[in-house]
């Protein structure tokens, strides 16, 4: 896994959807090197328009794109992987499906899905909420880092920390064994995009670093 943040897009941030690809620019300049493509309420057509576009600004800058969800989006656009909820697709059968061709990440909430999803195939998962965030409220209480930390005994795909995360809990999150973290907010939420971008990266460089 050649990245450690993991850039997730909601275009209702913005007044368009010209300013989003603007700031996602913003963080690909800064060094992000994955993001996902997650606007899960927009008619195929319209998702297959961003989709290109993403594609082409993502591989301007050497990045991983994945599409949230679908597959089809995802093979049309010729993205690097494809990222699954738990109420999609299940991971074994996108598996079978796309082989080797695509990345495939999945988003868990607890313990068994987490290890469910390692056993079916995933390359990688998220985790969480770890912390309260009003992006996923819907899926309950946050999970805290003793889950994750669970998790990591157990499973030993690479898990990126999601929910509520923060420049100050970032150490906590790696130290509790996330690979990564994945952030929406977090990054397209402040004014300066590039420089927040630059100092999550640099602080996740920095926990990996104390760890060897």
């Amino acid at each position: 896994m050649d990245f450690k943040l993991y850039l997730i897009t909601d275009r209702k941030l913005f007044t368009d959807n010209a300013l989003l690809f603007t700031v996602i620019e913003d963080a690909l300049k800064a060094g992000v090197r994955a993001v996902q493509l997650r606007e899960k309420d927009l008619p195929t057509r319209d998702l297959l328009g961003m989709a290109y576009k993403m594609r082409e600004l993502t591989a301007r800058y050497n990045a991983r794109l994945f599409i949230n969800g679908s597959v089809d989006i995802a093979m049309c656009s010729n993205a690097d992987g494809i990222h699954l909820g738990q109420a999609g697709m299940p991971v074994f059968a996108v598996r079978k499906t796309v082989e080797d061709r695509f990345v495939i990440g999945v988003s868990t909430h607890n313990f068994d899905e987490a290890v469910a999803a390692e056993k079916e195939g995933a390359d990688f998962i998220t985790f969480g909420p770890l912390y309260h965030t009003p992006s996923k409220l819907k899926y309950g209480e946050p999970v805290g880092l003793d889950s994750l930390r669970k998790v990591k005994e157990k499973v030993s795909v690479p898990i990126f920390g999601i929910g509520g995360i923060k420049p100050d809990n970032v150490e906590d999150i790696i130290g509790a064994g996330a690979y990564g973290v994945a952030l929406i907010s977090g990054i397209l939420g402040e004014s300066d995009v590039k420089t927040a971008a630059e100092s999550y990266l640099d602080m996740i460089s920095k926990c990996h670093c104390e760890e060897r």
